[in-house]
């Protein structure tokens, strides 16, 4: 599948927006006539179901769960009033983040390749949510009085078949929503940039970062793509000048001193992203090696060598990495995960469960570590107790497919054939086949038969679907 160009959402309501003073826009703007913040967010909601179902993406629990946890950080201290996120991590190395409107906040894991601290990761999610908290969606459709609802979708539209493959077709369906001259759009373009430059350096400093990790990340990025013939997307649509570079350089430069620049989780979190575009785990533990040799006292290089040495089966190499990161901090959750992984790969299931079980009461609402219990839950064919587990997940996770998916595998492991279709018509609506979604309750109603109050129950999800489906068609056109 080809990962063309996620960033044209942002792009597409950047092009789209008009030339603003420093003044935030007021709570009573005239955007909000146009398009509301609840529009924008069953927008968002649509075309977030259907990039779900266009795109391969990651679903690391540690990586979602770093990402979601650094955001909401971020959203925290933001201007960001509706703060319904929802998320989706991008399975591409190419260098892009974006902000949707509705809330929708994307990731590639090319991000976490390029930014080198969280000060540079944290730098470019803040300028994306300062373009969710101005508006500049909506605030470009003010500028457009003529495009309504139906315009912006085919907008989106456009966007969606672009990220699925469908490149110059894709591109071409947003170019044509568009009624401005090339020109002026890009005018537009240029100050959104420098209005979310300016709040995301503010809301740097805020969350505790040193804002100064953002001109850094653009100098290091001119640098490194300057010559190149086709450079990332996120340095398309979000051009890096001197003149940006020297902007957010004196603006940063005028915060205190201090503010973090890094952590130590970050890094581990990198590291896994790094394993997972390495061509071979043996390519991905000869460079962890080398950084080890070079400094013997780096716990990054040693963890990311003791997770390539379990992904290439060298699990007593890998046991001997990761006993000097747990003996220095054994509540670790990146390194007690790790060792679950390998006792798991070991089939050494009773030492994993008693950590499991451990980590458990020190951290209980943890995301990684709840979801690596339903693993081992199953591992063990324990499948009553893997499907109360997820039940349990469920409850702050119920927009995520990828637990839904595993929801269905297991009911049906379980012998729970009902609610193995009731959890596949979840998942196919979070990925915008509603189709699939409302056979999968006629599977279930068959299933339910005389079973009056569960069949009553069924039937109305499926009512509810097909309006989802109704009003997202109208939507998107």
């Amino acid at each position: 599948m080809t990962f063309l160009r996620p960033t044209l959402l942002t792009l597409a309501c950047l092009l789209a927006s008009p030339a603003f003073a420093d003044d935030l826009p007021s709570l009573g703007d005239a955007s909000s006539a146009i398009v509301s913040p609840q529009q924008e967010y069953q927008l968002g909601r649509a075309w977030l179901a259907y990039l779900r179902g266009q795109v391969a993406q990651l679903n690391d629990p540690q990586l979602k769960d770093y990402v979601e946890t650094s955001v909401y950080k971020l959203v925290e201290t933001s201007q960001v009033n509706d703060r319904r996120l929802e998320f989706i991590l991008i399975d591409s190395p190419q260098l892009n983040a974006f902000a949707a409107p509705g809330g929708i906040v994307g990731v590639n894991g090319g991000l976490f390749l390029n930014a080198q601290t969280e000060g540079e990761y944290a730098s470019v999610l803040a300028h994306e949510l300062a373009h969710l908290s101005q508006r500049h969606f909506a605030r470009g459709v003010e500028a457009q009085q003529r495009m309504q609802i139906p315009m912006m979708a085919a907008m989106l539209g456009g966007i969606i078949a672009a990220a699925a493959g469908a490149g110059d077709a894709g591109i071409a369906a947003i170019a044509g929503t568009q009624a401005a001259a090339i020109q002026e759009q890009r005018r537009f373009s240029r100050q959104n940039e420098q209005e979310a430059d300016r709040i995301g350096i503010l809301n740097l400093e805020k969350a505790g970062y040193d804002p100064r990790s953002m001109p850094t990340m653009f100098e290091r990025l001119m640098r490194q793509y300057r010559f190149d013939a086709k450079p990332p997307e996120f340095l398309l649509t979000h051009p890096v000048t001197e003149s940006r570079i020297a902007d957010t350089r004196n603006r940063a430069e005028q915060a205190k001193l201090g503010g973090t620049e890094d952590s130590l989780r970050y890094q581990l979190i990198r590291a896994r992203v790094q394993l997972k575009y390495e061509d071979t785990p043996g390519l991905a533990a000869k460079r962890f090696q080398a950084q080890l040799d070079e400094n013997p006292k780096s716990d990054v290089a040693r963890y990311g060598l003791a997770i390539a040495q379990i992904k290439g089966t060298k699990l007593k190499e890998a046991r001997e990495n990761l006993a000097p990161l747990l003996a220095k901090s054994p509540n670790d959750i990146t390194y007690n995960l790790a060792q679950i992984e390998l006792d798991i790969t070991n089939n050494r299931l009773p030492d994993a469960q008693q950590r499991t079980d451990r980590m458990l009461t020190q951290y209980p609402g943890n995301y990684p570590l709840n979801q690596v219990r339903v693993d081992l839950l199953l591992k063990q064919n324990r499948t009553a107790d893997a499907e109360k587990a997820l039940d349990g997940l469920l409850k702050s996770r119920p927009d995520d497919p990828d637990v839904w998916y595993q929801v269905a595998e297991t009911r049906g492991l379980s012998g729970n054939i009902i609610g193995l279709h009731q959890a596949r018509a979840e998942y196919f609506a979070l990925v915008g086949d509603f189709q699939q979604a409302i056979q999968q309750l006629d599977f279930a109603k068959r299933r339910a038969g005389s079973n009056f109050p569960l069949s009553s129950r069924i039937d109305a999800r499926q009512r509810e679907l097909i309006e989802q489906e109704r009003l997202v068609k109208g939507m998107m056109g």
